[in-house]
């Protein structure tokens, strides 16, 4: 089954994918455990790293050789310089983006159990890093020839989706929480990519292939897909279910995966435009695999290389 959504010609925009949304600075805390109530245990690590789902998202394209760019807002606090600068280190442009005065920058507090790689994610915002509809600039949002949104701030990723449907430009969503407006966003997605738990919230069905479907359906979305983890991913793709195998890595933080496999998902739909849409969610789960091996949230993206490698080393159905 082919892609179902036709992208821009390289030539036509100065970037080829423009992601709208959150960017966060990542305090991990590795323990031998996850903590109960009124105990205590020595740390065996901690890190402060970049994060944040769209940041992530676009650092995978940059790495993986495609003109990213990140439109949202930072702190002006050390925290903010800390994840401007990861970006512009990847190769992000950021010039659309702003730096807001007196504005703490998003961070999280992250426990990471040593015994999976599991992670348990606290955060924390500045109201002044939120953008409404009035806030997103057309000509930032529609400079890519793919624009991804998540769903922290519905009303502003709605105008930015609009904006790029209006100018024909295919739209993919990281979503993972139900929230006010969120219909409306996804009204305006041609690829919804959701977190293991929003089909269910959503649609009241246990059952994530007919939640899939139902979202698809009334959405209008051409492609509706679910992360699964170390199970890999499921998508509804017009009709037809397409399920998606993990692969197999030692996992050493699963922080950030799901925002890669976003990134990674737009990077092989750049790259293969006219291919099968089987290979792309497979290409997308072995970048999301890769990030694994290591700490954060960007702590092993892969190159080019070490995909193919990792999808060559599969073994054929």
């Amino acid at each position: 089954m082919r892609i179902p959504f036709s992208i821009p010609s390289h030539s036509s925009h100065p970037y080829d994918v423009v992601g709208f949304g959150l960017n966060s600075v990542d305090l991990l805390a590795v323990v031998a455990e996850f903590p109960v109530c009124n105990t205590k245990q020595r740390l065996q690590r901690v890190a402060r790293l970049p994060g944040g789902q769209m940041a992530t998202a676009m650092a995978t394209c940059a790495r993986l050789g495609w003109r990213a760019r990140y439109v949202g807002r930072f702190g002006s606090d050390d925290l903010g310089a800390v994840s401007r600068d990861s970006l512009t280190a990847d190769g992000v442009d950021i010039s659309a983006s702003q730096t807001m005065p007196g504005a703490t920058n998003q961070f999280a507090i992250i426990l990471v159990d040593a015994r999976t790689g599991e992670r348990t994610v606290l955060w924390d915002r500045h109201p002044s890093l939120n953008m409404e509809a009035a806030d997103v600039q057309r000509d930032a949002v529609t400079s890519g020839r793919l624009l991804i949104v998540d769903c922290h701030q519905t009303a502003a990723a709605a105008q930015a989706a609009r904006y790029a449907r209006a100018a024909r430009i295919p739209t993919i969503i990281d979503v993972e929480k139900v929230r006010p407006g969120i219909g409306d966003l996804m009204q305006n997605i041609d690829a919804i990519i959701a977190a293991e738990e929003f089909p269910g919230a959503l649609t009241g069905h246990e059952d994530l292939g007919r939640s899939l479907g139902i979202i698809g359906r009334d959405c209008g979305a051409a492609l509706v897909c679910v992360t699964l983890g170390a199970k890999g991913s499921l998508a509804w793709c017009n009709g037809r279910e397409i399920r998606t195998p993990a692969f197999q890595v030692d996992c050493v933080d699963s922080t950030g995966a799901g925002d890669c496999f976003r990134g990674a998902f737009a990077a092989a739909c750049l790259g293969m435009p006219d291919g099968d849409i089987e290979d792309v969610l497979s290409f997308a789960n072995a970048v999301a695999a890769l990030n694994c091996r290591a700490l954060g949230s960007r702590g092993a993206l892969p190159t080019p290389a070490e995909v193919d490698q990792l999808m060559l080393a599969r073994p054929q159905m």
